[in-house]
């Protein structure tokens, strides 16, 4: 059976959680405290000398990157190549989204939720970092116009239907007023975001209510 090793407020972690429960696959789930440092503990360092979640073992594949776990389940378990389209120029299409996820979300209201919500900069720095939201929200910002702008006329970012390139981007988008940036100037992402909580097999997380995500 997978393994995953995750924590319930990590986005990241929520990604992964999302494609299994979309393509039914059974896990066990393994929690990591991250609020107690868990993931800093040698037995976790180990397993990923990153200290970060979510990690999915499958047998002898151990992954250790949300990005790189949703491509693997995708081209592993996925018969029918929805997730992750087989045909060359929408599965670079979706390989483009997966690394705006990784930089321009990552760096944004990834960023700006850690400082505001959590107090820590996250990234690899230290608990003790002075933190600041400031640069989170701001490229935060920028992110979502990107975003907003490609979603006007288009239900997904890729292709007629949801993607992995959903996936990778929806929950630190759902998550922004998190940290403390605004849904409300991007009509479009909000569109987005509401289609993709209505996907069948959709399942939630800590916050996403909290941030008036969930229309229904």
């Amino acid at each position: 059976m997978l393994q995953l090793y995750e924590h319930p407020v990590s986005g990241n972690s929520h990604k992964v959680r999302l494609l299994l429960s979309f393509l039914e696959l059974p896990y066990e789930s393994h929690n990591v405290d991250l609020m107690e440092e868990e993931q800093h503990t040698e037995q976790f360092l180990a397993l990923n000398p990153r200290g970060e979640v979510p990690v999915l073992a499958d047998g002898d594949v151990v992954l250790r990157d949300s990005m790189a776990i949703l491509v693997y389940l995708a081209r592993s378990y996925d018969t029918e190549r929805r997730w992750l389209p087989a045909e060359l120029a929408l599965e670079c299409a979706v390989l483009e989204w997966l690394a705006f996820a990784a930089s321009w979300i990552q760096f944004g209201v990834f960023s700006a939720r850690a400082a505001v919500a959590f107090g820590i900069m996250a990234n690899g720095l230290p608990h003790d970092y002075p933190t600041s939201p400031r640069e989170g929200q701001v490229r935060g910002k920028r992110s979502l116009e990107i975003l907003d702008g490609h979603l006007r006329e288009r239900d997904w970012l890729v292709g007629a239907d949801a993607t992995i390139a959903d996936i990778a981007c929806f929950p630190y988008v759902a998550l922004a007023p998190m940290g403390e940036v605004s849904l409300d100037p991007y009509p479009a992402v909000r569109g987005w975001i509401s289609r993709f909580e209505g996907l069948p097999r959709f399942v939630s997380m800590p916050g996403l209510e909290a941030s008036g995500s969930q229309h229904s």
